[in-house]
């Protein structure tokens, strides 16, 4: 009757477990849709491929039409949920979509395309300048020849 007990019980605490996580993926979702994660990836895709395309002039435009045919949001937010998983709790998940579906949320939403866009050309600038002092200073030093 014990083992019985134990069994049963293992077998419910097993459900109650799978259910918090389909309760937790669904609501990873749920944020990766308000955010816009997944089509934020569909875009960065389509630049690598129109850059493909400016490589590869050769090829015709059907094989990149269909190329992006092949690609879908929920494929990288199924490779991004297990990421959420391991670093939010369903509660950090819930604060997250409250302060998304918030007006400060939304705007930052709303503005971060632009703001990632122009923070990577200020990074690219900074790089830039970056070198070009490594160089110089090699340049000085005697490592490169002038």
């Amino acid at each position: 009757m014990k083992k019985s007990l134990l069994i049963l019980s293992f077998c419910i605490l097993s459900l109650s477990v799978n259910a918090q996580n389909n309760s937790k993926t669904e609501k990873i979702k749920q944020l990766l849709e308000l955010t816009g994660s997944g089509k934020m990836g569909i875009q960065v895709m389509n630049q690598m491929m129109d850059s493909f395309q400016k490589s590869f002039t050769n090829v015709p435009q059907e094989f990149w039409d269909e190329c992006k045919k092949e690609m879908k949001s929920e494929d990288i937010s199924n490779m991004i949920i297990p990421i959420y998983e391991k670093y939010y709790t369903e509660t950090d998940i819930n604060q997250l979509i409250t302060f998304y579906n918030s007006p400060i949320g939304k705007k930052m939403i709303a503005t971060m395309p632009q703001i990632t866009q122009e923070s990577m050309t200020a990074g690219q600038a900074w790089g830039k300048q970056i070198g070009q002092r490594v160089l110089a200073q090699l340049k000085e030093k005697g490592y490169l020849k002038k």
